[in-house]
């Protein structure tokens, strides 16, 4: 199977799961306990149906909108995953660069691999950058003042990951980072020699953004799991966010948000956008999904605020039902983790392309020419 053999998701994670050891490619598909809320969130978008109009002037087709701030070529961009060169030794380079390629934004992580200011200089695209706050504060700030030097769009709180969900893939492989090769992990390494090479023949895995301050992860061995429990402030308040919205002073997201409440609370701090998520199944599992709460949260927040959907999404009408349900815009994270795995940027350039060509097509048969035009009435709700 090759790269241009990958048509979708499911095919882009079918050349994933060959490519890379097993410790790591769970790590990208699993989600905590059961699973249940991981399976629900792309499931949930089968309860409403697309209700297309005929005989509709698309001659100006145009899927472009404004998020954050930012002129988006398309309403889909890329969420913040960590670590993300251990998927492929590009890592965040890749997936940045894929991103401008595509005309959309980029969204580091606060534990990825390549540096706030490496990624700020690698290209012109617009970017965000996603906060964990760590209970070392200073750190905090200090991302805000690097994000500022470096030109950084947006900033986006992650505010569902106090404790790390009950990963139980990542028990039974042992994921840890960097990886460690123990005799009980030594044959899934060995049989992917390709991943291995590029491991142990590129720069030194490092936590880039914390490495001169915290050693989890860089200087020694931990488990994703230990590092979230060690390392995560449990005692952040709606006050601390809304500090954090003041001291950036430009678009910022509050990500995690899932109760009506909450999303009121974010439009009250001033936040610019709630970012509709579960951490993709990967935290409370039995929770209800995202596409599930986006219309409840859209009329409560009555256009204040962007509201953004994160999680499940894995076709272009998906994009169609948030979008028709309120959304601004959709956010994709495993998608395109799958593609680096398989092939590093020109893997994620081309699920990013399949996908954008799947919105402008079932935009075309839904008989709409702008974003603008998906509503709640082009939606049927099943009972």
């Amino acid at each position: 199977m090759k790269i241009t053999d990958c048509n979708n998701t499911a095919d882009f994670r079918k050349l994933a799961k060959k490519r890379l050891p097993a410790p790591l490619f769970h790590y990208i598909d699993g989600g905590a306990d059961d699973e249940v809320t991981l399976r629900r969130n792309t499931e949930a978008f089968d309860q409403v149906s697309l209700i297309p109009d005929a005989l509709a002037d698309l001659s100006g087709m145009d899927l472009s909108t404004t998020v954050l701030g930012q002129q988006l070529d398309w309403p889909v961009f890329l969420s913040p995953t960590g670590m993300t060169r251990l998927f492929h030794h590009e890592g965040e380079r890749a997936v940045c660069r894929a991103a401008e390629e595509s005309g959309t934004m980029y969204s580091l992580s606060t534990v990825s691999t390549v540096s706030i200011e490496e990624i700020g200089a690698l290209t012109s695209g617009p970017k965000c950058f996603q906060i964990y706050i760590h209970k070392d504060r200073g750190l905090t700030y200090e991302f805000i003042e690097r994000c500022k030097a470096a030109s950084y769009s947006a900033l986006c709180l992650t505010v569902d990951t106090l404790v790390a969900g009950n990963r139980e893939r990542d028990l039974v492989t042992g994921m840890v980072m960097p990886p460690r090769f123990t005799p009980s992990s030594m044959l899934s390494f060995m049989l992917h020699p390709g991943w291995a090479w590029h491991y142990l023949t590129s720069e030194k895995f490092q936590l880039a953004n914390v490495a001169d301050r915290i050693s989890d992860g860089t200087g020694t061995l931990t488990s994703v799991i230990d590092y979230i429990n060690r390392q995560f402030d449990r005692s952040i308040t709606w006050a601390d966010a809304e500090q954090l919205v003041q001291a950036w002073g430009g678009p910022f997201a509050i990500k995690g948000v899932m109760s009506v409440e909450d999303a009121k609370r974010a439009m009250d701090i001033g936040a610019s956008a709630v970012m509709v998520s579960n951490h993709g199944g990967r935290q409370l599992d039995g929770s209800t999904a995202p596409f599930d709460q986006l219309a409840a949260i859209v009329d409560a927040v009555g256009g204040n605020i962007e509201v953004i959907l994160d999680g499940g999404v894995r076709r272009g009408t998906h994009v169609l039902k948030a979008l028709a349900m309120g959304a601004k815009a959709c956010m994709i994270g495993r998608g395109y983790l799958y593609a680096l795995a398989a092939g590093g940027q020109p893997a994620v350039e081309r699920t990013l392309q399949r996908l954008k060509d799947e919105v402008e097509r079932d935009m075309i048969l839904m008989g709409c020419a702008t974003l603008s035009e998906l509503n709640r009435d082009k939606l049927h709700f099943h009972n």
